[in-house]
């Protein structure tokens, strides 16, 4: 069983920075696709973005694009997401997902999950 564990949300303010990082002690999670996806209140879970196992190829959304950057060391069996000039609408919960194969936009193909971290980002 994958089970992913999120950490390294909180508070910061517009134009901040922080890394989330999400680690699963499995294999599957080591040679499968991960992605992170968020759920703002009142809104639906939303793509943000993925990597493939070797890291070599990765999707974004294009809220995202140019500011995250996701990454993941295997070694380590951690998938990391850089978030850069945060913005008050980068505001929800993140999650960390999980799948063999390639990587998919849709939460729909992801069996596992974490429990998610909050991200708040004040004006």
């Amino acid at each position: 069983q994958v089970q992913p564990v999120e950490s390294g949300g909180g508070l910061v303010q517009a134009g901040d920075s922080l890394r989330l990082s999400c680690t699963a002690s499995t294999t599957t999670f080591s040679s499968g696709a991960v992605a992170w996806f968020r759920q703002a209140p009142g809104k639906e879970r939303e793509f943000v973005a993925a990597i493939t196992w070797t890291g070599r190829s990765t999707e974004y959304d294009d809220s995202v694009k140019s500011r995250f950057i996701i990454s993941r060391d295997n070694a380590k069996n951690t998938v990391y997401l850089q978030m850069n000039r945060l913005r008050p609408e980068d505001t929800a919960v993140y999650y960390c997902a999980a799948k063999e194969g390639y990587y998919s936009p849709y939460d729909g193909d992801y069996p596992y999950w974490g429990q998610g971290t909050q991200v708040a980002v004040s004006s």
